[in-house]
């Protein structure tokens, strides 16, 4: 008898979707990739549809539906912080009740509903796709209903967490409340946080480590006299800019070195205690082998410092560790309280799981436009290795391949490609293609065999999670960060065979087995889900070709003016979150 389960995260911020069937995880997606809103916390009823397709399920066929989050948890930690007192958690105050009415009335769906705790939905996605027999687990992010951070196993019996730190108490806010001060936005910006951080020095970790207190076992607490969020209208008190000596940055203003220095030093404090807290979890357990989720997991330069400095000699980070993630934690823990048995049977190896489209269909779509593309049915090698050629000239490619990553990083299947060797690309990118911050480094995608030549990495990295040091004999500084290091995609044939192919070519023309990968959408926008995605940011920026699976699309070759006017017309959908404060409810 097959089971089917649902996955779901919503409500909060990164909402998603993904199916289980028989344990094996066959589709996933976020909300904001069909919906085009950023972050999109809404009722993911367009990745569900997807997800059946996919699939080949229909509802009746569901066995259950689980819920990232125990909604009379959390209820219970909004009532003691007083957040529901905000307009914005008077609707949440049923957030139980809500979600069954609306799995009922808007997915149709009629079966059996289970709530998961947020923390346990977390280590579930982590552990049970690790391919450890056994681990030590670790949960760090903002907060879920109580618990900012967890410690526990993970082995044949289940997953057990003998430890958790509580709200207020969060090294996730924390790192949200220098991102606010720093003047990005929270929920949305701490990456940018740590990108900044290499251009600076760790002058203010003094001052830093006064605003959090590391105690025994896995415990540490705030100095809650320089935190409001609890307020829910600012992150930080009028003490934290006093403290520093410097009023907080105003959005879209210079960055000043000092901005550099505060950015390093969080950065420093943050990679001290998770560095401590692993070791402390290692001492515990005896396991070699560690699991990290939650929001601070996406980290990557902390990732890379908690495997080099703590004992573990092993890490597995879920490559989607934020909510979205959290969906396939709920389905994967389910399906172990049902059956008794783990629901994955080896490591996740990539996380190609989102929608793919047809050459007929992308033909069909061209053929109702004026846009001239060139047609390499048949002639796949050919396409690859014009893509390769049009690389080493220089251009920067729209790469449109496969089934869609699930997760926030770009790994090769709606990416936007380019020479790492090119002086000026990461300057041209951020400004003329990306349109951010000039600071913000680009990832290398490089063939697998060939990583450790030009990496100080001795272990497959598919899914940018962790930096390493560029040892390359290449001239490399489209991907080379301030501080020489780098945010790693390795790239083998049985997990995206065409990006692997295209690496091939690229090293074939160059002597470089490398290519810049950066996300394929602009500032303020998901990632392109749909060939009509693609068109449109193709369209607006200033890519200099695209590739539709068998499609090449030149810019020289298209006269887009009217096209760009009307698409400009059109704006960015703004997102769904609040960036002036945690996302609470």
């Amino acid at each position: 008898m097959s089971l089917n389960i649902i996955g779901i995260s919503a409500f909060y911020h990164d909402s998603a979707c993904c199916i289980l069937k028989d344990g094996q995880l066959v589709a996933a997606a976020e909300e904001e990739r069909f919906s085009r809103i950023k972050a999109d916390p809404a009722l993911p009823k367009h990745a569900f549809n997807y997800c059946l397709k996919t699939a080949r399920l229909k509802i009746n066929e569901i066995d259950c539906i689980a819920y990232y989050e125990n909604p009379e948890k959390k209820l219970a930690r909004q009532l003691w912080s007083g957040v529901v007192g905000s307009s914005r958690a008077i609707e949440s105050l049923d957030l139980k009740r809500r979600f069954e009415q609306q799995v009922r009335n808007v997915l149709g769906f009629e079966g059996e509903i289970r709530f998961v705790d947020h923390h346990i939905s977390h280590a579930a996605s982590s552990f049970f796709f690790s391919g450890f027999d056994s681990a030590a687990i670790m949960t760090v992010d903002g907060v879920g209903e109580w618990a900012t951070a967890t410690y526990g196993t993970g082995d044949k019996s289940g997953i057990n967490i003998f430890e958790e730190v509580e709200f207020p108490d969060s090294l996730g806010l924390l790192y949200s409340t220098i991102t606010s001060y720093l003047g990005f936005g929270v929920n949305d910006g701490e990456y940018k946080v740590m990108g900044l951080a290499p251009y600076g020095q760790p002058l203010y970790t003094n001052k830093i480590r006064q605003l959090i207190t590391s105690t025994e076992k896995g415990q540490y607490r705030l100095d809650m006299k320089y935190f409001s969020f609890l307020n829910e209208n600012s992150m930080y008190a009028d003490e934290l800019p006093e403290l520093l000596g410097m009023p907080p940055r105003t959005t879209d203003t210079d960055i000043t070195q000092f901005h550099k220095d505060i950015a390093k030093s969080i950065q420093v404090v943050l990679e001290e205690i998770l560095i401590e807290k692993a070791t402390y979890l290692y001492n515990r357990t005896g396991n070699e082998n560690l699991c990290m989720a939650g929001g601070v997991a996406l980290n990557c330069v902390a990732n890379g410092q908690v495997l080099r400095k703590s004992p573990f000699k092993q890490l597995f980070v879920q490559p989607a560790a934020n909510d979205a993630g959290g969906a396939i934690g709920a389905a994967a823990m389910s399906h172990f309280k049902i059956t008794g048995v783990a629901p994955a049977t080896r490591k996740m190896d990539h996380v190609y799981l989102g929608p793919s489209y047809t050459t007929p269909y992308i033909n069909r779509l061209l053929s109702a436009t004026a846009i001239h593309a060139g047609d390499f049915r048949g002639n796949k090698k050919f396409l690859l290795k014009t893509v390769a050629s049009r690389l080493a000239e220089g251009q920067v490619i729209g790469w449109f391949n496969g089934r869609m990553e699930f997760g926030p990083r770009s790994l090769g299947a709606r990416s936007i490609l380019a020479d790492p060797r090119n002086d000026g690309m990461r300057d041209r990118i951020n400004a003329m293609v990306k349109k951010r911050e000039g600071f913000r480094p680009f990832a290398p995608a490089v063939l697998a065999e060939s990583a450790a030549e030009h990496f100080d990495l001795h272990h497959d990295s598919p899914f940018m999670l962790e930096t390493c040091q560029v040892i390359s004999p290449l001239h490399l500084p489209a991907i080379t960060h301030v501080d020489n290091s780098a945010r790693v995609q390795t790239v083998s044939k049985e997990t995206n065979a065409s990006f692997y192919e295209l690496l091939q070519y690229f090293n074939d023309q160059t002597g470089c087995p490398i290519l810049l990968n950066t996300s394929f959408n602009i500032k303020g926008e998901p990632i392109v889900c749909s060939p009509e995605d693609a068109i449109k940011c193709f369209i607006t920026t200033d890519i200099d070709a695209l590739v539709l699976e068998d499609f090449l699309i030149e810019r020289s070759q298209n006269n887009f003016e009217l096209l760009k006017l009307l698409i400009q017309k059109d704006g960015i959908k703004a997102s769904a979150i609040s960036h002036d404060v945690y996302t609470f409810v």
